[in-house]
């Protein structure tokens, strides 16, 4: 699969949901409340590091892509990231869920690519109807500086090399 986004390309406006990080959350008596992130608003000026996965607490997406970003987050803000995120097509509750198992609080933001409209624009969706999983995000990486993608890669298979957090520390 390849993107139809490329490096030098200013990314496409779009909108996330997520469920903020806040302390309530800690006890799982709340859910919290899905808010909305807005690509250009709220990237524009900083660098982030965003990845994908096809779904959260999924094998590979649950075991070894999201830890390795939690285990160098101090390396990523070192080198001047403003933001991690990781994406999937699951719902806000969901990605809120799996961040507070991973014990992510604020450190990495959980989003929600709804019907994964903004991947979609990117080239960067993955049927996995043949997995009765529909339409999901592929599992890619991006660095986004001031809302220009100087990094993107899609996984060429199932494991994760070009998208995991060794790869992209490599291209900061």
């Amino acid at each position: 699969m390849a993107p139809t986004i490329k490096v030098g390309d200013t990314v496409p406006d779009g909108t996330f949901t997520y469920i903020p990080y806040s302390p309530e959350l800690d006890s799982h008596a709340a859910c919290g409340v899905p808010t909305k992130l807005n690509i250009s608003k709220d990237w524009k000026g900083k660098k982030v590091v965003l990845f994908a996965v096809p779904g959260a607490f999924t094998p590979t997406c649950h075991v070894n892509h999201l830890p390795p970003y939690v285990e160098k987050y101090d390396e990523f803000k070192s080198k001047g990231v403003d933001q991690i995120a990781v994406v999937a097509a699951n719902d806000a509750f969901v990605m809120s869920g799996w961040g507070r198992f991973e014990g992510l609080k604020d450190k990495i933001l959980t989003l929600s690519d709804p019907n994964v409209e903004w991947s979609k624009k990117l080239g960067l969706d993955l049927d996995l109807s043949a997995l009765a999983f529909g339409i999901r995000t592929a599992r890619y990486a991006m660095i986004i500086d001031d809302l220009v993608v100087k990094y993107v890669e899609v996984e060429p298979g199932t494991e994760v090399t070009v998208s995991g957090a060794e790869a992209v520390l490599a291209k900061l």
